[in-house]
């Protein structure tokens, strides 16, 4: 098990060569019974946030083949995007996490290349960032599509919209391809069972875990003044007297879907970007020196971790809860009105 396994290739003032060294897996094996590391508690994590995502999956193709308008349309490729990352980011961890709790294999052994664990480092990198980058452009498209509805002749077409979800990816994509070119490093995490970035006070591994926390902070920032403003907007309309019949439900409906995921993605988010930022901006009078994470700091990272994972698994309940089909069902007197633009010629 990850008990037996030792750092290797670790210089005596510089960096270690390799992803093992990072935590001190000597301690492993008193603490591998703890609940925050227990087998069922990721395999739970896993199969409750597969099933609510191939749900919400279903429900989202059903409901854009019954959709006429554009927008709305358009909105929803977003949203697939979203829950299509969630599932897969699920499906890749757990396939790695999930059986070595259970097996105990040894890192070191199985992987010495560190192969495995660049692409797990990767993965979390990747379908980590996907969804802030994500809400941040589904805040925008709402935000232009609210507050400047006639700057453009249609909404955009299912093909842009993703386009613009193939960017998101390509973008993210880009950014966890960077340890591999060789600024910074992805690291065996404690328990022994994931690999994320490293939070040491190497000059790489420092702008790496800075530009992935700054870039998530911004998307959720971006997204929170995006939607802020989108939401006033649709206040004023709707408590204009004159303007009663611009209730646009459908617009209104999918700023309660973005809020909830913007809220979600902020409680679950932002204290692991924080965590990093404070951690390794902390580190840097070391100097370099310091080679392995204090056992707190890495308790800490894996418990953040586990919050980050409920982004995951609440995601798709956001759509599948906050639509008007559901809506109306609890609250009867919601009917459907007429859109903004249709009171336009």
């Amino acid at each position: 098990g990850w008990g037996d396994m030792e750092p290797h290739n670790s210089s005596a003032g510089g960096r270690s060569d390799t992803c093992f060294g990072v935590f001190n897996a000597s301690e492993g094996r008193d603490t591998a019974q703890n609940s925050i590391t227990s087998p069922w508690f990721s395999t739970a994590f896993g199969l409750i946030g597969l099933c609510s995502n191939l749900f919400a999956l279903c429900v989202l193709l059903s409901s854009s083949r019954k959709l006429s308008s554009r927008a709305r349309s358009s909105f929803l490729v977003f949203l697939c995007g979203l829950v299509v990352t969630d599932f897969m980011g699920l499906l890749v961890t757990a396939s790695v996490i999930i059986p070595y709790h259970f097996i105990k294999f040894a890192w070191a052994k199985v992987d010495p290349g560190c192969h495995l664990c660049n692409f797990l480092g990767f993965s979390m990198v990747f379908f980590g960032q996907c969804p802030l980058l994500l809400g941040a452009t589904m805040a925008g498209e709402r935000f232009f599509g609210i507050n400047h509805p006639f700057s453009r002749s249609t909404s955009i077409s299912k093909r842009r919209a993703w386009s613009i979800v193939g960017l998101v990816w390509g973008f993210s994509c880009l950014l966890g391809l960077l340890p591999v070119l060789g600024l910074g490093r992805y690291t065996l995490q404690y328990p022994g069972s994931w690999c994320f970035l490293t939070l040491l006070p190497d000059t790489g591994d420092v702008v790496f875990c800075l530009l992935f926390a700054l870039l998530g902070i911004f998307s959720v920032l971006l997204s929170f003044i995006f939607n802020t403003v989108s939401v006033v907007t649709l206040c004023r309309v709707y408590h204009d007297r004159e303007s009663v019949q611009r209730r646009r439900d459908s617009e209104v409906e999918m700023m309660v879907q973005l809020v909830g995921i913007m809220i979600i993605a902020t409680i679950c988010w932002m204290p692991l970007l924080i965590f990093i930022i404070q951690t390794v901006l902390q580190q840097l009078p070391a100097g370099g020196q310091l080679q392995m994470l204090p056992p707190e700091t890495q308790k800490m990272l894996l418990i953040y971790i586990r919050m980050v994972t409920w982004n995951q698994i609440l995601d798709p309940w956001v759509y599948i809860l906050f639509r008007r089909a559901v809506l109306q069902r609890v609250y009867p007197s919601l009917r459907p009105r007429p859109s903004l633009l249709s009171l336009y010629p």
